[in-house]
This record gives structure tokens, C-alpha cells and sequence, in this order.
């Protein structure tokens, strides 16, 4: 197992966990502190909220359901919540679940309604999702959705007669015998991780709503019990499809296609890798699985900037037990692409903010996001590709890519892709 404490140290993160899963066997590793100020260490059983892998769990949920013929993936949601509703009402008429687990319903799905912490948060959930604006025509294009997993959630909720989180916990965590958290009020039963914010890595207060608890709000464990739950699906065939392509994502730089609910990776040799990653405020996990290696990789993390980390669990684990290379993350090409900047310039909604899009005497373009509240974010691209623009600066240790989707009447660029989008105003 890897020098954990010795990473973290030199990458200025406060707190990891690493779980390897290797036909069958799960092994682990913990270092660093839970909280800056207690300075409690961090043990293998410590929990961690793991973000939007939580995603996985409710299409494994969902899945169930399909398995038992009691869900249609291709129907739509109103077949099963009736009073789904959006501002675009063709397009509430016509969404399925298929579209809600592989991304591409395409309404706005940063919603984050705070709606309490009761039995009915998805139900409140949902009657505030009617003004909802559709960005994309459903199908049409893969636009990473949070709000479309607190809907399958609701799903799970009318077929199961009961709560989200009951339901979570009698099907899968119970059963499979993990210790786990599903509310902000069950944290306190645990050794919990505190996630770390700003410059300076303090503790941070905030609750994220559990609204959103079938998108990756709440749910927190530790890394070998979301390696048990991986477990579960490489020793059983029930949940094979959930691993079938979907969509093929716009290229942002390391290729990628959606399943249901899985994120699917191509790593060379025709080896075909799952996984998914979670944010929540101080708070970054990310989940790698190679089945017909038998292998899977969980890193928890709580503050700092994991993702020097992160990547080197990888490389040392995948190389040495799969013989996996990870592919080279995206770099600004030595001769740049041109950019038509007629094209691409303009002005794009984004959720809550403005990206207004300029060209640069330097022949780049300088991407202006402007929030609708807080401060301004200013970053300068470069040509990458024909349909694609890559930052001259690194953030978060890559170069962050932005697809050109689509094209309007003057054969503009139409939707700047960035996993979300931003829309043409």
C-alpha cells in the first residue's frame, strides 16, 4: 500500500482514507486528521461524505426496480410522479428515467432546494423543480444533472412505499452489513470527517441540503464500506446493465461515456474501467473499478487539493495490479487551433451566472464568468481542438477543457460544454 501519510504531507491535504479491492479482498489505509482544530487522526472506520458516488447507489436502486418489472426506463417519469413538473412542459411530458441516469433529460440541475430534513423533502423537492428551464431538448446531449437524480429518487420513494434514505438503508446498507450515514443527524453516531474549506483549511459548518440526498448531499462512509458495496457488483450479474453505454460524453479531453449511472473509462488494451467522483463543501472522493481485473480504488478525502493524490493512488494500483496506464491529462498544443471567434464569442447563461466571452489580442479568448452573486472569475483560452477550447492556466492540476456544442441560426456556437453547460443568450 502506498506512503499515504507521506502524500497527503506533500500535497497539503488534511485527511484521506484509501480502500483497494483485489479479487475479493479489500485493503486499506488511513492518514492525516479528521478535523484541523481536534486534531483527531483519521482511522480506516472513520466516515466520510463520499458526494456524488452517491449517484451510483440510487441507480443501483432504481435498477432493483427495473430487475423486479416494476419500472420501465424508457416510459416517462409521469407515469410514476405524476406531478413531475418543469418550465418547459413538453419536455416534463416526455423525460424518462434512462435519461435521468445517463445525463441527458437536459434541464438545469444545479438546484440545491433546501426543503428540511422530513420524510417529504423529495416530494417539496419536486413541486419546486416547476419552473425549472430546459437548457438542452431531452436526448439531445449529455449535461451532468443533479436535480434529475433527486427525481429517480422520488421514483425509488412511490415504488417502495417508503423514505429515500429507508430504503437505501434496508436494501443496500443494512443488507450488505455497512455502517453508514443517510441524514445530517445520523453523523453524530459516528467518527465523522469534517470537510475543510478556503485558503487557510478551516472546518467548515455548512449542510448541504438533504433534498439532494439521492444526488450526493448527505450520504457519508467510510472507503472500504463503499468498496463492499462495489463488491456487490462484481460478484452478481443483476446489475450488468447499469454498465452499458448511454451516451458518448463531449470530448473533454479523456474521452468517457455514460451508463446508468456508472461513468465509463477506455483505458488501453480494450479494458473497460467504471467509476465516478463526489464533491460536497470540503470534501472530494473518487471511485475507480476495473471488473474484469476484480480491482476497485476508493480515496476519501476532507480538504485540501487531493488531486495530485488521488492521481498517484491510481497510477501505483492500477499499474501494478492491472498493468493500467491512466491516460495523460489534456495539454495547450505548442502550435494552438485557431479559434473562429465570431463564433464563439458572445455571451452565455450559465446556472446562476453570465459567461461573457471575448477574444484577446493574443488570439485566445478570455472566458468572464460573472456570478449572480459574488465575485467575477476570469480565465483565458486557447484553441484545442476544432470544437474545443482548453485554459492556458491549470486549476485544480489540469487544464480545464470547454466543448463548442451546437450551432444557432448565424452558425454560432450554440452551448459551451463543460460537463454543465452554458447556453447561448
Amino acid at each position: 500500500m502506498i506512503d499515504l501519510q507521506e502524500l497527503i504531507d506533500e500535497h497539503g491535504v488534511v485527511g484521506a482514507q484509501v480502500a483497494v479491492l483485489h479479487n475479493g479482498e479489500i485493503v486499506d489505509t488511513a492518514a492525516g486528521v479528521l478535523n484541523n482544530v481536534t486534531r483527531e487522526r483519521v482511522t480506516p472506520d472513520a466516515i466520510f461524505q463520499i458526494g456524488s458516488i452517491t449517484k451510483i447507489w440510487t441507480a443501483t436502486l432504481v435498477q432493483e426496480l427495473v430487475n423486479e418489472g416494476v419500472l420501465d426506463l424508457d416510459r416517462p417519469v409521469r407515469d410514476v410522479v405524476p406531478e413531475f413538473r418543469l418550465a418547459d412542459e413538453q419536455a416534463a411530458r416526455v423525460i424518462t428515467p434512462r435519461q435521468l441516469l445517463s445525463h441527458t433529460a437536459g434541464f438545469e440541475g444545479d438546484l440545491y432546494h433546501d426543503t428540511g430534513s422530513g420524510d417529504d423533502i423529495l416530494v417539496k423537492y419536486i413541486e419546486r423543480m416547476a419552473d425549472t428551464a430546459q437548457t438542452t431538448p431531452p436526448g439531445a446531449l449529455y449535461v451532468y444533472c443533479n436535480a434529475g437524480y433527486v427525481v429517480l429518487g422520488r421514483i425509488v420513494e412511490v415504488l417502495r412505499g417508503k423514505p429515500f434514505n429507508t430504503v437505501l438503508r434496508e436494501r443496500l446498507i443494512e443488507r450488505l452489513g455497512l455502517t453508514a450515514a443517510t441524514r445530517h443527524t445520523e453523523y453524530a453516531g459516528h467518527t465523522c470527517a469534517s470537510g475543510h474549506i478556503g485558503a487557510e483549511l478551516k472546518p467548515t459548518e455548512e449542510k448541504t441540503p438533504e433534498g439532494d440526498s439521492p444526488a450526493g448531499s448527505v450520504l457519508a462512509m467510510s472507503a472500504r464500506d463503499l468498496l463492499a458495496f462495489v463488491r456487490m457488483h462484481l460478484d452478481t450479474t443483476e446489475f450488468d446493465a447499469m454498465r452499458e453505454t448511454q451516451v458518448v460524453l463531449p470530448d473533454l479531453g479523456f474521452g468517457g461515456r455514460q451508463g446508468l449511472g456508472w461513468m465509463l473509462h477506455d483505458y488501453d488494451g480494450g479494458i473497460t474501467g467504471l467509476g465516478h467522483t463526489g464533491q460536497t463543501p470540503g470534501f472530494q472522493s473518487s471511485l475507480r473499478v476495473v471488473p474484469e481485473r476484480g480491482l476497485a480504488i476508493a480515496v476519501l478525502t476532507n480538504g485540501g487539493a487531493p488531486a495530485p493524490v488521488v492521481r498517484a493512488v491510481h497510477e501505483k494500483v492500477l499499474g501494478e495490479l492491472a498493468n493500467i496506464s491512466l491516460p495523460t491529462r489534456p495539454e495547450p498544443p505548442v502550435v494552438p487551433v485557431p479559434i473562429d471567434v465570431e463564433k464563439v464569442a458572445g455571451v452565455y447563461r450559465a446556472v446562476r451566472a453570465d459567461v461573457h466571452v471575448t477574444a484577446t489580442e493574443r488570439g485566445t479568448v478570455q472566458m468572464r464568468a460573472v456570478p449572480d452573486i459574488g465575485e467575477d472569475v476570469v480565465e483565458e483560452y486557447t484553441g484545442f481542438r476544432d470544437d474545443a477550447l482548453i485554459a492556458v492556466e491549470k486549476e485544480g492540476g489540469h487544464h480545464s477543457v470547454v466543448v463548442l456544442c451546437g450551432r444557432d441560426e448565424q452558425d454560432r456556437v450554440k452551448w459551451l460544454h463543460y460537463g454543465r453547460v452554458a447556453v447561448r443568450v
